[in-house]
Protein backbone atom coordinates (compact mmCIF):
# COMPACT_ATOMS: atom_id res chain seq x y z
CA UNK A 1 0.00 0.00 0.00
CA UNK A 2 1.17 3.48 -0.75
CA UNK A 3 0.40 6.59 1.48
CA UNK A 4 -0.36 9.83 -0.80
CA UNK A 5 2.06 12.49 -0.39
CA UNK A 6 0.16 15.29 1.63
CA UNK A 7 -1.23 14.20 4.95
CA UNK A 8 -2.81 17.10 6.81
CA UNK A 9 -4.12 16.83 10.29
CA UNK A 10 -7.39 18.10 11.96
CA UNK A 11 -8.44 18.40 15.08
CA UNK A 12 -12.32 18.12 14.60
CA UNK A 13 -14.30 15.66 12.24
CA UNK A 14 -15.99 18.95 10.76
CA UNK A 15 -12.99 19.18 9.36
CA UNK A 16 -13.18 16.02 6.82
CA UNK A 17 -16.53 17.36 5.83
CA UNK A 18 -15.63 20.50 4.40
CA UNK A 19 -12.27 18.42 3.17
CA UNK A 20 -12.36 15.34 1.73
CA UNK A 21 -14.58 16.39 -1.09
CA UNK A 22 -11.86 17.57 -2.49
CA UNK A 23 -9.93 14.70 -2.96
CA UNK A 24 -7.96 14.44 0.08
CA UNK A 25 -6.68 10.56 0.16
CA UNK A 26 -4.69 10.21 3.90
CA UNK A 27 -5.96 12.30 6.62
CA UNK A 28 -5.04 12.06 10.56
CA UNK A 29 -7.82 13.08 13.06
CA UNK A 30 -6.14 14.49 16.47
CA UNK A 31 -8.54 15.54 19.20
CA UNK A 32 -7.24 16.08 22.23
CA UNK A 33 -9.06 17.19 25.50
CA UNK A 34 -12.55 15.68 24.27
CA UNK A 35 -14.97 13.86 26.32
CA UNK A 36 -15.27 9.80 25.84
CA UNK A 37 -18.60 10.37 24.08
CA UNK A 38 -17.08 12.85 21.91
CA UNK A 39 -14.17 11.52 20.52
CA UNK A 40 -16.15 8.30 20.30
CA UNK A 41 -18.89 10.13 18.54
CA UNK A 42 -16.03 12.29 16.12
CA UNK A 43 -13.86 8.93 15.30
CA UNK A 44 -17.15 7.02 14.00
CA UNK A 45 -17.96 9.53 11.69
CA UNK A 46 -14.12 9.77 10.82
CA UNK A 47 -14.17 6.42 9.88
CA UNK A 48 -17.43 6.23 7.86
CA UNK A 49 -16.24 9.47 5.69
CA UNK A 50 -13.17 8.19 5.12
CA UNK A 51 -14.27 4.75 3.92
CA UNK A 52 -17.21 6.50 1.99
CA UNK A 53 -14.43 7.96 0.36
CA UNK A 54 -11.33 5.39 -0.12
CA UNK A 55 -9.45 7.51 2.18
CA UNK A 56 -7.14 6.40 4.69
CA UNK A 57 -7.71 7.49 8.35
CA UNK A 58 -5.25 7.71 10.58
CA UNK A 59 -6.16 7.68 14.55
CA UNK A 60 -3.85 10.39 16.74
CA UNK A 61 -3.13 8.54 19.88
CA UNK A 62 -6.48 7.02 21.13
CA UNK A 63 -5.06 3.05 19.87
CA UNK A 64 -8.10 1.58 22.31
CA UNK A 65 -10.74 3.27 20.48
CA UNK A 66 -9.14 2.78 16.98
CA UNK A 67 -9.31 -0.84 18.11
CA UNK A 68 -12.79 -0.65 19.06
CA UNK A 69 -13.76 1.29 16.13
CA UNK A 70 -12.36 -1.20 13.70
CA UNK A 71 -10.60 1.73 11.85
CA UNK A 72 -7.12 0.50 10.12
CA UNK A 73 -4.13 3.43 11.36
CA UNK A 74 -3.25 4.62 14.96
CA UNK A 75 -0.28 7.34 15.24
CA UNK A 76 1.53 7.80 18.18
CA UNK A 77 3.79 10.03 19.82
CA UNK A 78 6.89 9.10 21.96
CA UNK A 79 4.98 9.84 24.94
CA UNK A 80 1.47 8.09 23.63
CA UNK A 81 4.52 4.80 22.87
CA UNK A 82 4.88 4.28 26.90
CA UNK A 83 1.15 3.96 27.60
CA UNK A 84 0.48 2.07 24.21
CA UNK A 85 -0.16 -1.95 23.65
CA UNK A 86 1.81 -1.90 20.64
CA UNK A 87 1.50 -6.00 20.50
CA UNK A 88 -2.57 -5.39 21.12
CA UNK A 89 -2.37 -2.70 18.37
CA UNK A 90 -0.70 -5.14 16.03
CA UNK A 91 -2.77 -7.95 16.49
CA UNK A 92 -6.11 -5.86 15.84
CA UNK A 93 -4.58 -5.86 12.45
CA UNK A 94 -3.72 -1.47 12.69
CA UNK A 95 -0.68 -0.13 11.15
CA UNK A 96 1.12 2.31 12.62
CA UNK A 97 3.21 5.74 12.28
CA UNK A 98 5.26 6.73 14.81
CA UNK A 99 6.55 10.14 15.75
CA UNK A 100 10.39 10.73 16.73
CA UNK A 101 12.51 14.02 16.98
CA UNK A 102 16.27 12.33 17.86
CA UNK A 103 18.34 9.19 17.39
CA UNK A 104 17.57 7.53 19.99
CA UNK A 105 13.30 8.14 19.53
CA UNK A 106 14.16 6.91 15.75
CA UNK A 107 16.08 3.55 17.21
CA UNK A 108 13.19 3.11 19.59
CA UNK A 109 10.49 3.18 16.64
CA UNK A 110 12.75 1.17 14.01
CA UNK A 111 12.24 -2.08 17.34
CA UNK A 112 8.45 -1.59 16.46
CA UNK A 113 8.74 -1.95 12.60
CA UNK A 114 6.28 1.00 11.86
CA UNK A 115 4.54 1.93 8.88
CA UNK A 116 5.94 5.07 8.85
CA UNK A 117 7.93 7.37 10.84
CA UNK A 118 7.16 10.84 11.21
CA UNK A 119 10.22 13.57 11.94
CA UNK A 120 9.85 17.12 13.07
CA UNK A 121 9.22 19.65 13.58
CA UNK A 122 11.45 20.56 10.73
CA UNK A 123 10.29 24.20 11.19
CA UNK A 124 9.30 26.09 13.59
CA UNK A 125 5.69 25.58 14.75
CA UNK A 126 3.07 27.36 16.73
CA UNK A 127 0.89 23.92 17.13
CA UNK A 128 2.20 22.82 20.42
CA UNK A 129 4.65 23.54 22.98
CA UNK A 130 7.80 21.79 22.44
CA UNK A 131 11.23 21.09 23.81
CA UNK A 132 12.89 20.25 20.68
CA UNK A 133 13.47 23.17 18.17
CA UNK A 134 12.92 22.97 14.45
CA UNK A 135 15.11 19.42 12.98
CA UNK A 136 15.66 21.48 9.70
CA UNK A 137 15.52 19.58 6.53
CA UNK A 138 18.77 18.01 6.19
CA UNK A 139 17.70 15.71 8.62
CA UNK A 140 15.26 14.35 6.60
CA UNK A 141 18.20 13.06 4.23
CA UNK A 142 19.75 11.08 7.48
CA UNK A 143 16.24 9.59 8.33
CA UNK A 144 15.40 8.62 5.16
CA UNK A 145 18.81 6.75 4.82
CA UNK A 146 17.96 5.00 8.47
CA UNK A 147 14.66 3.70 7.82
CA UNK A 148 15.12 2.77 4.03
CA UNK A 149 11.69 1.56 2.56
CA UNK A 150 9.66 2.43 5.24
CA UNK A 151 7.21 6.41 4.43
CA UNK A 152 9.12 9.25 5.72
CA UNK A 153 6.45 11.86 7.27
CA UNK A 154 7.73 15.42 7.50
CA UNK A 155 5.60 17.45 10.03
CA UNK A 156 5.73 20.98 11.67
CA UNK A 157 5.58 24.24 9.93
CA UNK A 158 4.71 22.80 6.45
CA UNK A 159 3.44 25.14 3.81
CA UNK A 160 3.34 24.46 0.02
CA UNK A 161 6.25 26.73 -0.55
CA UNK A 162 8.27 24.45 1.53
CA UNK A 163 7.28 21.02 0.85
CA UNK A 164 9.26 20.77 -2.20
CA UNK A 165 12.23 21.31 0.01
CA UNK A 166 11.22 18.43 2.26
CA UNK A 167 10.67 15.58 -0.84
CA UNK A 168 13.86 16.69 -1.96
CA UNK A 169 15.53 16.07 1.30
CA UNK A 170 14.24 12.76 1.20
CA UNK A 171 10.56 12.97 2.90
CA UNK A 172 8.22 10.70 1.60
CA UNK A 173 5.61 12.48 2.83
CA UNK A 174 4.88 15.83 3.88
CA UNK A 175 2.22 16.78 7.05
CA UNK A 176 0.17 20.28 7.24
CA UNK A 177 -1.72 21.17 9.96
CA UNK A 178 -1.68 25.28 10.28
CA UNK A 179 -0.66 25.88 6.96
CA UNK A 180 -4.90 24.86 5.90
CA UNK A 181 -6.45 25.35 9.57
CA UNK A 182 -5.36 29.08 9.81
CA UNK A 183 -5.43 29.85 5.79
CA UNK A 184 -8.08 32.15 4.80
CA UNK A 185 -9.22 29.95 2.52
CA UNK A 186 -8.77 26.72 3.84
CA UNK A 187 -9.98 24.91 0.48
CA UNK A 188 -7.86 26.31 -1.88
CA UNK A 189 -4.95 25.83 0.17
CA UNK A 190 -6.00 21.70 0.14
CA UNK A 191 -6.20 22.27 -3.26
CA UNK A 192 -2.82 23.95 -3.84
CA UNK A 193 -1.27 20.93 -1.79
CA UNK A 194 -3.41 18.06 -3.79
CA UNK A 195 -1.85 20.11 -7.21
CA UNK A 196 1.37 20.17 -5.31
CA UNK A 197 1.62 16.19 -4.67
CA UNK A 198 -0.20 14.51 -7.72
Amino acid sequence: MTLHRFYPIFDDVAWLRRMLPLGIKLVQLRIKDQPQDTLRAQLCEARDLCRARDVVLVVNDHWQLAIELGCDWVHLGQEDLDDANVDEIRAAGLKLGISTHDEAELARALTLTPDYVALGPIYPTILKKMKWHQQGVEKLTLWKERVGEIPLVAIGGMSVARAEGAFSAGADIVSAVTDITLNDDPEARVQAWLELCA
